[in-house]
């Protein structure tokens, strides 16, 4: 029965923690409004997660371990390189807009504190792409694409779909636009990437 408690405790804290996070960020967020959100006072949380950097992290493992493996899947499956990118891109940002902290903090963690992500690469599921480079080789010698390195586009896909989330309060004051209109352009980004990228690399 304790066991069964404490994993029950255990998820309330990171569910709420997920949210303080998701609304002020790690500068904003604080230890005690994540207790007060999980019900339970701020000596239980700290017996579970002694610092909010500690805390932060395990929010970012489990959030990583449900987008990791979708995005290895893609990267791994027997579709073409022009499915991959699509479902590469539909994946992410279906993902990323139900977690809009993660880009943000991998930034930041990658400024603070390497380690960190470095260490996530040891994760089996941790993204591979052996496969990918091997397949966009194959296409571009049969000349289903125009020459490109698989490290130039992978960096490329990546690229156009971090930074809108990561830059959103540049983008929303340089295109004027509110909170829902820019939300329906991450809407449209689900296509409009994958469409831009595929039409670059793709002979016609």
């Amino acid at each position: 029965m304790k066991k069964t408690k404490d994993e029950n405790t255990e998820e309330l804290i990171l569910n709420a923690a997920k949210h303080i996070f998701q609304s002020k960020g790690m500068v904003g967020a604080r230890m005690q409004e994540i207790a007060d959100k999980a019900g339970i006072n701020k000596a239980m949380l700290h017996y579970y997660y002694r610092n909010k950097q500690l805390l932060f992290e395990a929010v970012f493992k489990n959030a990583f371990s449900l987008l990791a493996p979708q995005l290895n899947a893609v990267l791994n499956d027997d579709s073409s390189i022009e499915d991959k990118v699509k479902n590469f891109t539909l994946n992410y940002i279906n993902f990323i807009a139900k977690h809009p902290y993660l880009p943000n903090f991998i930034i930041q963690e990658l400024n603070r504190n390497p380690d960190f992500l470095l260490k996530m690469k040891d994760n089996p599921a941790f993204p591979n792409i052996e496969k990918f480079k091997k397949q966009v080789a194959q296409e571009v010698e049969k000349g289903i694409l125009k020459p490109i390195s698989a490290e130039q586009l992978f960096i490329n896909i990546m690229a156009l779909n971090v930074f809108p989330f990561v830059a959103k309060p540049l983008l929303v004051a340089f295109t004027n636009t509110d909170d829902e209109t820019y939300k329906q352009l991450i809407e449209d980004r689900k296509t409009e990437v994958a469409d831009f990228i595929i039409n670059s690399i793709k002979h016609t």
